[in-house]
């Protein structure tokens, strides 16, 4: 059974964190955790790593590490309870899940008992496409992905930092909003607005 809680900035509140550590099912001490820094080229030493590692530790949970997916085996993602989706590029991150095959174990860990986090990028690929990111930032897509399927673990089509429009400045003027309402009447669709201090849990 699919466990997701998805974020547009992570452990970014008190109440997420206690969303978070609400639908653990153990001790917080017999937890382990790890942090997929793909999606960003800092990978580790992103800031929003560390500060989710620092997250972790604070909460209880001590073994915490970190993965990339571009470098290793997705087969060590098999051994955590928690599998936190760090943010970044969302084509590059969709691009080495599907390349590495962490797309196929992520689906079938979503079946047992662990939970998956997802961080902005870590939260769009779980749906059922990018599409919204080709639309609004398509010149982030250096790894000239085609392919804009993404994992499907919810039907929902999400857009984090809604509330950001430093991060998605338009030429034309348009707000994310009235440019989300172009992309749905485009697609037929409808987009989750996330704020940067929401977040969304699913269980499936």
């Amino acid at each position: 059974m699919a466990k997701l809680l998805l974020t547009s900035n992570g452990f970014f509140t008190d109440l997420i964190k206690y969303q978070f550590l609400r639908r653990l099912e153990y001790g917080l001490s017999t937890i382990s955790a790890t942090i997929i820094t793909t999606a960003s080229q800092q990978k580790e030493q992103n800031r929003f790593a560390i500060k989710a590692k620092d997250d972790f530790i604070g909460m209880g949970i001590n073994r915490v590490e970190f993965t990339d997916i571009e470098f290793e085996s997705p087969d060590k993602l098999q051994k955590y309870d928690v599998i936190y989706i760090n943010g970044g590029n969302p084509f590059y991150l969709l691009h080495h899940m599907k390349r590495s095959g962490a797309d196929l174990i992520l689906k079938e860990l979503s079946k047992q008992n662990v939970l998956i986090v997802g961080v902005s990028a870590g939260t769009m690929v779980l749906g059922p496409h990018i599409e919204v990111v080709r639309y609004f930032t398509p010149q982030m897509n250096h790894v000239n992905l085609e392919d804009m399927r993404g994992l499907g673990l919810t039907d929902k089509i999400l857009f984090p930092h809604y509330d950001r429009e430093d991060l998605f400045p338009d030429f034309f003027g348009k707000t994310i909003e009235q440019r989300l309402k172009d992309f749905e009447a485009l697609k037929k669709c409808e987009v989750v607005r996330m704020k940067d201090e929401q977040s969304i849990f699913i269980r499936i």
